[in-house]
């Protein structure tokens, strides 16, 4: 049994560590939530796309982004020590790939680009997430929920930044493509600025070694029985995730006739209670364990997504959306936390890699919601997503998770 006394050698530079994490993954979804929330759907409209086309593109970033995913794994325990050049590739890549977007002058070389903006994204979060929680074997849910609450950050921050940007004429009236154009510059600067700061932050060693290692690691963590259900539940939570999240903000713009401004608004909203929900859900996931929160905040989840079809326009949807951001993101973060929990905090970068590519396969789930709304309305896509992710609750009931370091040491207190 391991030990609940976390060292000075794990403690030392652990809060810089944290802050530089969650400052970097905050940047990062200012990227996504300006791409996903404002920039796509402007797009869609703009070129005529129809839904599977538009639910394509968010099908080509996850293809890419679920592949790169596992080899992000190997190189985040393989170079435990080197996190911060690999989050600083990250965002540079990102920013590179942004840039060429708002250089396409078709919708194919669209497709082609969004597979190269799937691979940015996904080479952040396991070298990310495995620091921390080497970090903090104590608090690991609450260190990964707060890591997850610095992306809720950069939701909010993201569509309110590029909505203005584009509704808002000062001295330059921005198009879609200017600002995918310049958004390479700031990319580039934070890419630098993590490097910087989190070079001399001392780092453990995991112990993995090649490639082969890696995956041999990855194939005994599925030899657990608990593992395997859990990247089966994150499959599906993550169907229902990527349905809503593409076509909510086109069901805004499209069905309700919303501005950007208000789209950007509502959604920012939804962020800001993620941001307040995480690390209470982290923390009462350490202190009486996974499943108690996963298991009613999913099925909540999954009622949300119904009554968003139904929702009036006004108050209604408007309390819908903010109650469903108390689970979009923190729901994800957990999952990790009892995915550690279950490897018994070996290879944490691989168990990190093992349930973001769980959502692998869910990469057609956008594209599937995206025939639903063509052969039907747009609201459609919402109850599709209702029912894989209330499927999720009903798998999720056969898992047994392990004790929590906190639950383990409350027990030996007794």
């Amino acid at each position: 049994m391991q030990s609940n006394e976390v060292s000075p050698e794990v403690r030392q530079g652990r809060n810089k560590l944290a802050a530089t994490v969650v400052v970097g993954h905050a940047v990062k979804h200012i990227y996504n939530s300006a791409l996903q929330v404002i920039l796509l759907p402007v797009i869609k409209d703009e070129l005529a796309l129809s839904g599977a086309q538009f639910g394509a593109l968010s099908t080509a970033g996850r293809i890419t982004g679920g592949m790169t995913t596992m080899w992000a794994g190997y190189l985040g325990d393989r170079f435990a020590n080197r996190s911060g050049l690999l989050l600083a590739i990250s965002l540079s890549l990102m920013g590179g790939s942004y840039f060429l977007l708002g250089h396409a002058p078709n919708y194919w070389f669209l497709f082609a680009v969004m597979l190269l903006v799937g691979i940015g994204p996904s080479l952040f979060h396991p070298p990310a997430i495995a620091s921390l929680s080497r970090k903090f074997p104590d608090r690991r849910g609450l260190a990964i929920s707060l890591h997850g609450a610095g992306g809720s950050v950069g939701e909010v921050v993201g569509p309110i930044l590029t909505g203005g940007l584009l509704t808002l004429t000062f001295l330059v009236a921005f198009t879609w493509r200017d600002v995918l154009q310049i958004s390479i510059v700031p990319a580039f600067a934070f890419a630098i600025a993590i490097y910087l700061m989190m070079r001399n932050i001392p780092s453990m060693d995991s112990g993995t070694g090649s490639a082969r290692d890696y995956f041999s690691s990855l194939f005994g963590l599925l030899r657990k029985r608990a593992m395997i259900i859990l990247v089966a539940v994150t499959a599906l939570r993550s169907m229902g995730q990527s349905a809503v999240i593409s076509f909510l903000p086109v069901y805004l713009l499209e069905d309700l006739s919303f501005s950007l401004g208000r789209i950007a608004l509502y959604m920012a909203g939804a962020q800001l209670v993620g941001i307040a929900a995480q690390p209470i859900m982290g923390y009462l996931s350490d202190k009486f364990g996974r499943k108690v929160v996963l298991i009613p905040t999913l099925t909540v989840l999954g009622l949300l997504y119904i009554v968003l079809k139904f929702a009036e326009p006004g108050p209604q949807l408007l309390l819908t959306i903010l109650a469903m951001g108390a689970f979009l993101y923190s729901l994800h973060v957990i999952f990790i936390a009892a995915a550690v929990d279950v490897a018994e905090g070996e290879a944490q970068s691989t168990v990190v890699s093992l349930i973001y590519g769980a959502s692998f396969f869910g990469t057609l789930s956008p594209f599937v919601a995206g025939l639903i709304v063509d052969a039907s309305v747009t609201s459609n896509a919402f109850i599709y997503a209702a029912v894989v992710s209330l499927a999720s609750v009903a798998l999720f009931a056969f898992v047994k998770l392990p004790k929590t370091v906190n639950q383990l040491a409350g027990s030996s207190g007794h």
